[in-house]
């Protein structure tokens, strides 16, 4: 891709064996063109959405033309909001992630709108509102379902070269422009580089940014990004007073540290500006949101099982000597100590720093709780835990304490885990980690509990409560 020379030179910068993307004369047309049509897609999906309500919810002496004229007022309004916050732009269709989060809030504001509209307007008199509720699911459902297979086939154009969303320009050292190619392969997500221009040294800094410039200004790129060290003050202060004489977006490409922080943004408190390399965990506001959540699947769950605990109960007690619930000490929300319930299982209560783990076959476990063990109904109790306030129904599992105190000097980031409140289930858990105290099973385990933390939402949640039910794996290793 690039070849070391003693010239200033600016080089096309394309991959290797791919198509080249399209003339840059057309990326206006294709970026306009492409707008109007996803607009025109989640348009035709929401309008779809009237009949399809009216068919399974039909009324006697309701035409059908009602719910249509719902839907279309829907789609008005949700269209007209999209294309006010750009979200028709192709970049949006670039990657599958946030596609549902995007459409949340323009879709609740369209319904409610057209909810107000509606009651003070004969014309939508007579919709019912089971077929209004189908309607708002099914339109919901519609305008993802479409935009899902838009970003499908927008990705795979990408891919093949066929699509230039975004246009950049590199300026940079040769090896800077080597290791952002290397990293990003900018061409795999819609991004075209039409040039690259190499600063050969500090001394030739003028003669090189003079060409750069040049060329940038004939081929009109959407971004410029500056290559360079960020200590490197000088380099980067004149290629910044350089491009800002043509009109582009100027970037400054990351260091190698920022690599670690996929969610590092520039931020302000106040009048103090900074680089923010971590948010905090959860916004007050997901804060509340999840545990709301917690505290009514709790109580719901604690009364729908209420006669099965009942059950178990009764078992633990007929079956060996000693209480129903075993209270062991576990590090919570920024390694708080509390204590955590669970069934009894065993012959024997440890909780200390010589805690054995259970193997296969040991015999300090009983026969109910070699059952509870294996279906996991040994934890219902943590339901408890949860309503308390100490923990969460999903989050990384809490360890004993002294787990805790073995990995977290030889496992990096271990007590980023405390970040958040500790869960019944985890995303660890649901995917066949759980059990073995070896150094890479442990770290796998931290691995994706640091995963579920960084890309936690309400829909990551409830996708791994289903699966905590419903795949094996979530059961794999249990003793």
């Amino acid at each position: 891709m690039f070849r070391a020379d003693t010239t200033a030179e600016t080089r096309s910068f394309a991959p290797p064996r791919r198509n080249v993307a399209p003339p840059w004369r057309k990326t206006l047309l294709v970026r306009g063109g492409f707008s109007i049509l996803a607009a025109l897609a989640d348009f035709v999906a929401i309008l779809a959405s009237g009949p399809i309500a009216q068919l399974i919810y039909a009324t006697a002496g309701i035409a059908v033309d009602v719910h249509i004229r719902f839907a279309l007022l829907i789609a008005v309004l949700f269209t007209c909001m999209g294309a006010m916050r750009d979200e028709y732009a192709i970049t949006n269709y670039l990657t599958f992630e946030n596609q549902v989060r995007r459409a949340v809030a323009p879709w609740c504001m369209a319904l409610i709108g057209a909810l107000v509209i509606s009651l003070s307007t004969k014309p939508f008199a007579g919709a019912t509102m089971l077929a209004l509720a189908t309607l708002f699911l099914g339109g919901f459902c519609a305008v993802n379902f479409v935009r899902l297979v838009i970003t499908y086939d927008i990705r795979a154009r990408a891919r093949q070269g066929k699509l230039a969303a975004r246009r950049i320009f590199l300026f940079g050292y040769e090896d800077e422009l080597k290791s952002f190619a290397g990293r990003h392969e900018p061409w795999l997500f819609g991004i075209h580089v039409a040039a690259a221009s190499v600063l050969r040294a500090p001394d030739s800094l003028e003669e090189d940014l003079a060409l750069a410039l040049a060329s940038a200004r004939i081929l009109e790129p959407d971004d410029v990004f500056i290559l360079a060290p960020w200590s490197d003050k000088k380099v980067i202060d004149a290629a910044i007073q350089a491009f800002l004489r043509i009109p582009t977006s100027i970037h400054l490409g990351s260091e190698r540290v920022l690599e670690r922080f996929s969610d590092a943004r520039v931020s302000k408190i106040g009048h103090v500006s900074s680089l923010n390399l971590v948010r905090d965990p959860l916004s007050p506001s997901e804060v509340f949101a999840k545990r709301l959540f917690d505290i009514v699947l709790a109580v719901g769950t604690l009364i729908l099982l209420a006669p099965l605990l009942l059950i178990v109960a009764l078992a633990i007690k007929l079956d060996s000597p000693g209480p129903i619930f075993f209270a062991q000490r576990r590090y919570g929300f920024n390694q708080q100590p509390f204590r955590m319930f669970k069934f009894r299982s065993m012959h024997t209560l440890e909780d200390d720093v010589n805690l054995t783990l259970v193997v296969q076959n040991d015999s300090r476990v009983t026969r109910v709780g070699s059952f509870i063990r294996r279906c996991n109904i040994d934890e219902l109790p943590q339901l408890f835990n949860v309503l308390r306030g100490e923990m969460s129904l999903v989050g990384p599992r809490p360890h004993a304490l002294c787990i805790d105190q073995k990995f977290a000097e030889r496992i990096s980031l271990y007590a980023r885990r405390h970040n958040v409140k500790p869960g019944i289930t985890g995303w660890a858990q649901v995917n066949g980690l759980r059990g073995g105290m070896r150094d890479d099973a442990m770290r796998a385990r931290v691995e994706h509990d640091l995963y579920y933390i960084d890309h936690w939402s309400m829909w990551f949640d409830v996708e791994i409560l289903w699966l905590t039910v419903a795949s094996g794996q979530a059961y794999k290793n249990a003793l």
